[in-house]
Protein backbone atom coordinates (compact mmCIF):
# COMPACT_ATOMS: atom_id res chain seq x y z
CA UNK A 1 0.00 0.00 0.00
CA UNK A 2 1.34 3.46 -0.95
CA UNK A 3 1.92 6.57 1.63
CA UNK A 4 2.02 8.65 -1.12
CA UNK A 5 1.24 9.50 -4.53
CA UNK A 6 1.99 11.97 -7.09
CA UNK A 7 0.20 12.90 -10.12
CA UNK A 8 0.84 14.73 -13.05
CA UNK A 9 -2.20 15.20 -15.75
CA UNK A 10 -1.42 17.56 -19.02
CA UNK A 11 -3.70 20.21 -20.20
CA UNK A 12 -5.30 20.38 -23.27
CA UNK A 13 -6.23 22.32 -26.74
CA UNK A 14 -9.66 22.30 -27.71
CA UNK A 15 -9.75 22.51 -31.18
CA UNK A 16 -13.62 22.66 -31.14
CA UNK A 17 -17.28 21.35 -31.17
CA UNK A 18 -17.94 18.83 -34.08
CA UNK A 19 -21.92 19.96 -33.54
CA UNK A 20 -23.99 22.20 -30.84
CA UNK A 21 -27.20 20.23 -30.04
CA UNK A 22 -30.30 21.74 -31.01
CA UNK A 23 -33.48 19.93 -32.08
CA UNK A 24 -31.91 17.55 -34.42
CA UNK A 25 -28.91 16.65 -31.89
CA UNK A 26 -28.23 16.09 -28.77
CA UNK A 27 -24.36 14.97 -29.11
CA UNK A 28 -21.81 18.23 -29.08
CA UNK A 29 -18.62 15.71 -30.09
CA UNK A 30 -14.66 17.92 -30.47
CA UNK A 31 -11.62 17.48 -31.37
CA UNK A 32 -8.82 18.20 -29.17
CA UNK A 33 -4.97 17.68 -27.96
CA UNK A 34 -3.53 17.20 -24.44
CA UNK A 35 -0.47 19.09 -24.48
CA UNK A 36 3.29 18.99 -23.27
CA UNK A 37 4.67 22.03 -20.85
CA UNK A 38 1.58 22.99 -19.49
CA UNK A 39 -0.06 20.46 -16.21
CA UNK A 40 -1.39 20.18 -12.97
CA UNK A 41 0.76 18.41 -10.73
CA UNK A 42 0.54 17.42 -7.17
CA UNK A 43 1.23 14.95 -4.26
CA UNK A 44 -1.21 13.29 -1.88
CA UNK A 45 -0.26 10.95 0.94
CA UNK A 46 -1.66 10.10 4.95
CA UNK A 47 -1.85 12.41 7.38
CA UNK A 48 -3.59 12.75 10.87
CA UNK A 49 -5.66 15.51 9.39
CA UNK A 50 -7.04 16.57 6.09
CA UNK A 51 -5.31 19.78 4.28
CA UNK A 52 -4.89 21.07 1.12
CA UNK A 53 -1.76 23.23 0.64
CA UNK A 54 -0.85 25.56 -3.05
CA UNK A 55 -2.81 26.82 -5.68
CA UNK A 56 -7.27 25.88 -6.34
CA UNK A 57 -6.79 24.63 -2.57
CA UNK A 58 -10.28 25.37 -2.15
CA UNK A 59 -11.65 23.18 -5.56
CA UNK A 60 -9.00 20.54 -4.81
CA UNK A 61 -10.65 20.21 -1.07
CA UNK A 62 -14.55 20.07 -2.09
CA UNK A 63 -13.49 17.46 -4.58
CA UNK A 64 -11.48 15.69 -2.48
CA UNK A 65 -13.90 15.66 0.53
CA UNK A 66 -16.99 14.18 -2.45
CA UNK A 67 -14.65 11.59 -3.22
CA UNK A 68 -13.69 10.38 0.40
CA UNK A 69 -17.45 9.91 0.69
CA UNK A 70 -18.41 8.04 -2.23
CA UNK A 71 -15.23 6.02 -1.84
CA UNK A 72 -16.33 5.19 2.07
CA UNK A 73 -12.57 6.12 2.35
CA UNK A 74 -11.56 6.68 6.37
CA UNK A 75 -8.48 8.49 7.58
CA UNK A 76 -6.83 11.71 6.55
CA UNK A 77 -4.71 13.30 3.64
CA UNK A 78 -2.68 15.79 3.17
CA UNK A 79 -3.02 17.40 -0.85
CA UNK A 80 0.46 19.63 -1.70
CA UNK A 81 0.01 21.39 -5.08
CA UNK A 82 2.81 21.77 -6.76
CA UNK A 83 1.46 23.55 -10.45
CA UNK A 84 -1.64 23.67 -11.66
CA UNK A 85 -3.21 24.67 -15.59
CA UNK A 86 -4.55 28.12 -15.85
CA UNK A 87 -7.76 28.48 -14.65
CA UNK A 88 -10.32 29.63 -16.98
CA UNK A 89 -8.50 29.98 -19.83
CA UNK A 90 -9.49 27.33 -21.98
CA UNK A 91 -7.10 24.71 -21.01
CA UNK A 92 -9.17 22.41 -19.31
CA UNK A 93 -8.08 23.07 -15.76
CA UNK A 94 -11.24 22.24 -13.47
CA UNK A 95 -11.49 18.74 -15.26
CA UNK A 96 -7.55 17.97 -14.90
CA UNK A 97 -7.66 19.07 -11.36
CA UNK A 98 -10.80 16.84 -10.66
CA UNK A 99 -9.42 13.82 -12.44
CA UNK A 100 -5.82 14.42 -10.80
CA UNK A 101 -7.98 13.60 -7.24
CA UNK A 102 -9.51 11.18 -8.21
CA UNK A 103 -6.89 9.13 -9.63
CA UNK A 104 -4.04 10.18 -6.86
CA UNK A 105 -6.87 9.15 -4.14
CA UNK A 106 -7.77 5.55 -5.76
CA UNK A 107 -3.86 5.16 -5.83
CA UNK A 108 -3.09 6.11 -3.22
CA UNK A 109 -5.92 3.09 -1.36
CA UNK A 110 -5.53 0.61 -4.12
CA UNK A 111 -8.57 1.34 -5.15
CA UNK A 112 -9.13 0.44 -9.39
CA UNK A 113 -9.58 3.48 -11.48
CA UNK A 114 -13.24 4.15 -12.70
CA UNK A 115 -11.88 8.02 -14.46
CA UNK A 116 -14.86 8.46 -16.35
CA UNK A 117 -17.44 7.25 -13.64
CA UNK A 118 -15.65 9.96 -10.81
CA UNK A 119 -15.47 12.48 -14.04
CA UNK A 120 -19.49 12.80 -14.23
CA UNK A 121 -19.77 12.26 -10.31
CA UNK A 122 -17.77 15.63 -9.83
CA UNK A 123 -19.72 16.96 -12.83
CA UNK A 124 -16.79 17.16 -15.65
CA UNK A 125 -17.17 16.33 -19.25
CA UNK A 126 -20.81 17.90 -19.39
CA UNK A 127 -20.08 18.57 -23.42
CA UNK A 128 -17.13 17.56 -24.19
CA UNK A 129 -14.97 14.78 -23.46
CA UNK A 130 -11.16 16.09 -24.83
CA UNK A 131 -10.04 16.27 -21.11
CA UNK A 132 -11.03 13.35 -19.33
CA UNK A 133 -9.81 11.36 -22.89
CA UNK A 134 -6.42 13.33 -22.61
CA UNK A 135 -6.03 12.25 -18.76
CA UNK A 136 -6.53 8.22 -20.19
CA UNK A 137 -4.00 8.70 -23.49
CA UNK A 138 -2.23 11.42 -25.78
CA UNK A 139 -2.50 12.10 -29.09
CA UNK A 140 -5.34 13.86 -31.49
CA UNK A 141 -8.72 13.01 -30.47
CA UNK A 142 -12.37 13.02 -31.41
CA UNK A 143 -15.15 12.63 -29.52
CA UNK A 144 -18.51 11.64 -29.89
CA UNK A 145 -20.67 13.30 -27.27
CA UNK A 146 -22.77 11.77 -24.77
CA UNK A 147 -25.31 9.65 -25.54
CA UNK A 148 -27.04 10.25 -22.39
CA UNK A 149 -26.45 12.65 -19.13
CA UNK A 150 -25.15 10.28 -16.89
CA UNK A 151 -22.66 9.30 -19.54
CA UNK A 152 -19.15 11.03 -20.35
CA UNK A 153 -18.39 11.56 -23.97
CA UNK A 154 -17.50 8.42 -26.18
CA UNK A 155 -14.07 8.99 -27.82
CA UNK A 156 -14.67 7.46 -31.61
CA UNK A 157 -10.90 8.28 -32.50
CA UNK A 158 -7.31 8.56 -31.65
CA UNK A 159 -4.51 9.54 -33.42
CA UNK A 160 -0.59 10.16 -32.65
CA UNK A 161 0.16 13.78 -32.82
CA UNK A 162 3.15 14.50 -34.88
CA UNK A 163 6.31 14.30 -32.85
CA UNK A 164 8.43 17.43 -34.49
CA UNK A 165 5.09 19.44 -35.03
CA UNK A 166 4.86 22.82 -32.16
CA UNK A 167 1.90 24.25 -30.79
CA UNK A 168 2.17 28.38 -30.26
CA UNK A 169 0.16 29.10 -27.42
CA UNK A 170 -0.82 32.84 -27.11
CA UNK A 171 -1.74 33.60 -23.42
CA UNK A 172 -3.86 36.64 -21.86
CA UNK A 173 -3.07 36.73 -18.35
CA UNK A 174 -5.69 39.65 -18.30
CA UNK A 175 -8.65 37.90 -19.96
CA UNK A 176 -11.03 34.91 -18.32
CA UNK A 177 -13.15 32.68 -20.76
CA UNK A 178 -16.63 32.58 -19.64
CA UNK A 179 -17.32 29.57 -17.17
CA UNK A 180 -20.15 28.25 -14.92
CA UNK A 181 -23.04 29.66 -15.27
CA UNK A 182 -22.12 32.32 -17.56
CA UNK A 183 -21.75 29.44 -19.70
CA UNK A 184 -24.95 27.59 -19.45
CA UNK A 185 -26.78 31.12 -20.09
CA UNK A 186 -24.28 31.25 -23.14
CA UNK A 187 -25.32 28.41 -24.49
CA UNK A 188 -28.78 29.28 -24.00
CA UNK A 189 -28.90 32.55 -25.43
CA UNK A 190 -27.55 31.60 -28.60
CA UNK A 191 -29.19 31.06 -31.55
CA UNK A 192 -29.34 27.53 -33.60
CA UNK A 193 -26.17 25.85 -34.58
CA UNK A 194 -27.29 25.34 -38.28
CA UNK A 195 -26.73 21.76 -39.63
CA UNK A 196 -24.72 22.83 -42.87
CA UNK A 197 -22.29 24.20 -40.36
CA UNK A 198 -21.79 20.72 -38.38
CA UNK A 199 -21.68 19.12 -41.71
CA UNK A 200 -19.08 21.61 -42.89
CA UNK A 201 -16.95 20.90 -39.51
CA UNK A 202 -17.36 17.20 -39.83
CA UNK A 203 -15.95 17.01 -43.09
CA UNK A 204 -13.18 19.39 -42.32
CA UNK A 205 -12.05 16.81 -39.53
CA UNK A 206 -12.82 13.48 -41.28
CA UNK A 207 -11.48 14.38 -44.67
CA UNK A 208 -8.84 16.68 -43.54
CA UNK A 209 -7.93 17.10 -40.31
CA UNK A 210 -7.79 12.92 -39.38
CA UNK A 211 -5.58 12.10 -42.80
CA UNK A 212 -3.49 15.32 -42.22
CA UNK A 213 -2.42 14.29 -39.03
CA UNK A 214 -1.54 10.88 -39.79
CA UNK A 215 -0.02 12.08 -43.47
CA UNK A 216 1.95 14.98 -41.21
CA UNK A 217 0.61 17.48 -43.49
CA UNK A 218 0.64 20.71 -41.72
CA UNK A 219 -1.09 22.57 -44.49
CA UNK A 220 -3.92 20.37 -44.60
CA UNK A 221 -4.31 20.50 -41.09
CA UNK A 222 -3.86 23.85 -40.38
CA UNK A 223 -6.41 24.84 -42.92
CA UNK A 224 -9.05 22.35 -41.83
CA UNK A 225 -8.33 24.31 -38.39
CA UNK A 226 -9.01 27.28 -38.76
CA UNK A 227 -11.72 26.84 -41.54
CA UNK A 228 -13.50 25.12 -38.36
CA UNK A 229 -12.32 27.89 -35.55
CA UNK A 230 -13.66 30.66 -37.99
CA UNK A 231 -17.19 28.92 -38.08
CA UNK A 232 -17.19 27.77 -34.19
CA UNK A 233 -15.75 31.70 -33.64
CA UNK A 234 -18.44 33.39 -35.96
CA UNK A 235 -21.27 31.58 -34.15
CA UNK A 236 -19.75 31.97 -30.32
CA UNK A 237 -19.18 35.99 -31.21
CA UNK A 238 -22.27 37.41 -29.70
CA UNK A 239 -21.57 35.72 -25.87
CA UNK A 240 -17.79 36.33 -26.49
CA UNK A 241 -17.70 39.52 -27.78
CA UNK A 242 -15.96 38.71 -31.23
CA UNK A 243 -14.50 35.43 -33.00
CA UNK A 244 -12.01 35.78 -29.94
CA UNK A 245 -12.78 36.43 -26.42
CA UNK A 246 -9.55 38.54 -26.11
CA UNK A 247 -8.45 41.30 -28.76
CA UNK A 248 -4.83 41.05 -27.66
CA UNK A 249 -4.79 37.25 -28.41
CA UNK A 250 -6.67 37.61 -31.88
CA UNK A 251 -4.15 40.48 -32.43
CA UNK A 252 -1.24 38.61 -32.00
CA UNK A 253 -2.65 35.94 -33.67
CA UNK A 254 -3.25 37.61 -37.01
CA UNK A 255 0.63 38.66 -36.72
CA UNK A 256 1.99 34.85 -36.26
CA UNK A 257 -0.40 33.77 -39.31
CA UNK A 258 0.95 36.84 -41.25
CA UNK A 259 4.70 35.17 -39.94
CA UNK A 260 3.70 31.83 -41.56
CA UNK A 261 1.51 29.92 -38.69
CA UNK A 262 -0.86 27.90 -39.58
CA UNK A 263 -4.22 26.82 -37.63
CA UNK A 264 -5.29 29.49 -36.06
CA UNK A 265 -8.05 29.53 -33.12
CA UNK A 266 -9.06 29.59 -29.63
CA UNK A 267 -9.12 27.01 -27.32
CA UNK A 268 -12.96 26.61 -25.79
CA UNK A 269 -13.65 29.72 -24.33
CA UNK A 270 -10.70 31.56 -24.16
CA UNK A 271 -8.85 33.73 -23.94
CA UNK A 272 -5.89 30.94 -24.90
CA UNK A 273 -4.96 31.00 -28.82
CA UNK A 274 -3.26 28.88 -30.77
CA UNK A 275 -1.62 28.52 -34.02
CA UNK A 276 0.72 25.35 -35.19
CA UNK A 277 4.64 25.08 -37.12
CA UNK A 278 5.89 22.17 -38.39
CA UNK A 279 8.76 22.38 -36.16
CA UNK A 280 10.63 23.89 -33.08
CA UNK A 281 12.51 25.34 -35.64
CA UNK A 282 10.14 26.86 -37.62
CA UNK A 283 7.86 27.84 -34.62
CA UNK A 284 10.82 29.94 -33.14
CA UNK A 285 10.83 31.65 -36.66
CA UNK A 286 7.14 32.57 -36.39
CA UNK A 287 7.66 33.96 -33.23
CA UNK A 288 10.46 35.60 -33.59
CA UNK A 289 8.71 37.43 -36.72
CA UNK A 290 6.27 38.63 -35.17
CA UNK A 291 8.37 40.37 -32.57
CA UNK A 292 5.96 43.58 -32.43
CA UNK A 293 3.31 41.74 -30.69
CA UNK A 294 0.50 43.17 -28.52
CA UNK A 295 1.90 43.69 -24.71
CA UNK A 296 -0.79 42.08 -23.04
CA UNK A 297 0.16 38.76 -24.09
CA UNK A 298 3.05 36.32 -23.92
CA UNK A 299 3.93 33.17 -25.88
CA UNK A 300 4.75 29.61 -25.13
CA UNK A 301 6.24 27.23 -27.67
CA UNK A 302 5.03 23.55 -26.69
CA UNK A 303 4.14 19.93 -28.27
CA UNK A 304 1.46 18.03 -28.41
CA UNK A 305 1.52 15.17 -26.08
CA UNK A 306 0.69 11.56 -26.55
CA UNK A 307 0.63 10.16 -23.34
CA UNK A 308 -1.61 10.39 -20.45
CA UNK A 309 -1.84 11.37 -17.20
CA UNK A 310 1.53 9.89 -15.29
CA UNK A 311 1.02 8.64 -11.40
CA UNK A 312 3.63 7.66 -9.33
CA UNK A 313 3.34 5.38 -6.12
CA UNK A 314 6.12 6.15 -3.23
CA UNK A 315 6.42 4.52 1.10
CA UNK A 316 6.99 7.29 3.54
CA UNK A 317 9.78 8.70 3.95
CA UNK A 318 11.74 7.70 0.59
CA UNK A 319 12.08 10.81 -1.98
CA UNK A 320 10.21 10.08 -5.18
CA UNK A 321 10.74 11.32 -8.67
CA UNK A 322 8.31 12.73 -11.33
CA UNK A 323 9.57 13.78 -14.49
CA UNK A 324 13.07 15.53 -14.02
CA UNK A 325 12.19 16.53 -10.68
CA UNK A 326 12.66 15.45 -7.44
CA UNK A 327 11.28 16.46 -4.31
Amino acid sequence: MSDSVSIQVPGRLHLGFLDIPGKDSSRFGSIGLPLDGISTRLEISRAAETSVHGPDSARLFAHLTALRSRLKLSGHHRVMVRETIPAHAGLGSGTQLALAVSAALRSLHDLPFHIREDAAFLGRGARSGIGIAAFEEGGLIFDAGKARDDLTPTVISRIPFPSEWRIILVLDSLAHGIHGDAEIKAFRALAPFPATGSASICRHALMEIMPAAIEKDIATFGNAVTAIQQTLGDYFAPAQGGRFTSPAVERTLARLAECGAVGIGQSSWGPTGFAFAASQAAAERVVACAALMDTQTTIRIVAGRNEGAQIARTRAPQQFELGRETY
